[in-house]
């Protein structure tokens, strides 16, 4: 794991652009303030979505295609926290529903701290956590006799350009089976006023976020970063619907990674490019879908059409 994260690490800042992998932000310190974010009242995302499972929950099981009597499996890829899954999980278990939830996450830190809240919240549901890589843990889920539903909340597909996240449905959709569901969440395309204030709070928690990626690869890394002088940058534009987070560097100044042996040059003014989250709508989501044997079945959103949840079958 090191070692991967070493190699991209120096692949990133041997860019032109730089740049550096979202996943990760999510060590033990990245886990908590990502948790503190989706507190934020500017940061409406985790709002919007848990709306969307606390009034509309029977009716996306609805619209899933489940027989109560028929054992499926719940598979959620990057599970979080599992407040929205919690409201879904409550309304099965509560109609007896019989299913096995399978929360699957790189960081084991999440995972545990999910399966403690998860069983807290719904006592009884059959959790088996899968700590590791979404497609190595799905290939090896493919063989089971069960139905599947896959959920990837939270506009996570938002962190990946437009290739990247076609290319990954696709690859998911190979995992599944006919009549298997994917319910995908995506944050939609909107006013900069509404998008840019998620992304620089004002207390500054998205700031730390960020800057925790270089504090990361000091720590494990055994690199210089000096965190005073790199300042959290994000952008929107409108009409494509991407947001875009960079750490700026405020001076000229090398930085030295002394794990891999490597110095990273840096020009006053010079980003680092940290993360997408890319904003969707119907022909976004058509076009990224095309070609993987997934199809549209159903569409919900919050009362404000902040955010929505999609329902794709595979075909």
């Amino acid at each position: 794991m090191l070692k991967k994260f070493s190699e991209d690490v120096n692949a990133g800042l041997s860019k032109t652009p730089k740049q550096l992998p979202s996943k990760y932000f999510y060590n033990a310190k990245g886990d908590a303030l990502f948790q503190k974010i989706m507190q934020m009242p500017e940061y409406y995302l985790t709002r919007a979505e848990l709306e969307i499972f606390q009034t509309q929950a029977l009716a996306i099981i609805e619209k899933l295609r489940l027989k109560p009597y028929r054992h499926f499996e719940l598979i959620e890829l990057g599970a979080g926290d599992g407040t929205k899954t919690v409201e879904l999980l409550k309304a099965l278990h509560a109609r007896a529903y019989r299913f096995d939830y399978l929360p699957i996450d790189i960081s084991a830190n999440a995972l545990a701290q999910l399966q403690a809240s998860v069983l807290q919240a719904v006592p009884g549901v059959s959790l088996r956590k899968q700590h590791g890589d979404y497609f190595e843990l799905l290939g090896s889920l493919k063989d089971s006799s069960h139905p599947k539903v896959v959920l990837f909340l939270g506009s996570n597909i938002g962190n990946m350009g437009d290739q990247q996240a076609s290319d990954f449905l696709n690859k998911l959709a190979d995992n599944l089976n006919a009549g298997d569901v994917l319910l995908l969440g995506v944050d939609l395309i909107k006013r900069e006023d509404v998008v840019l204030p998620a992304y620089n709070d004002n207390q500054g928690i998205t700031r730390a976020f960020n800057l925790n990626l270089l504090q990361r690869i000091n720590d494990e890394l055994n690199a210089d970063f000096c965190l005073q002088s790199f300042e959290h940058m994000p952008e929107y534009c409108e009409t494509e619907g991407i947001a875009k987070s960079f750490l700026c560097s405020t001076k000229d100044q090398v930085v030295t990674i002394e794990q891999s042996g490597r110095r990273f040059v840096f020009e006053e003014g010079e980003k680092i490019h940290t993360e997408i989250s890319r904003k969707y709508d119907d022909a976004v989501i058509q076009g990224i879908i095309d070609g993987s044997g997934l199809e549209i079945a159903s569409r919900f959103t919050d009362a404000n059409d902040l955010f929505a949840d999609y329902i794709l079958i595979k075909q």
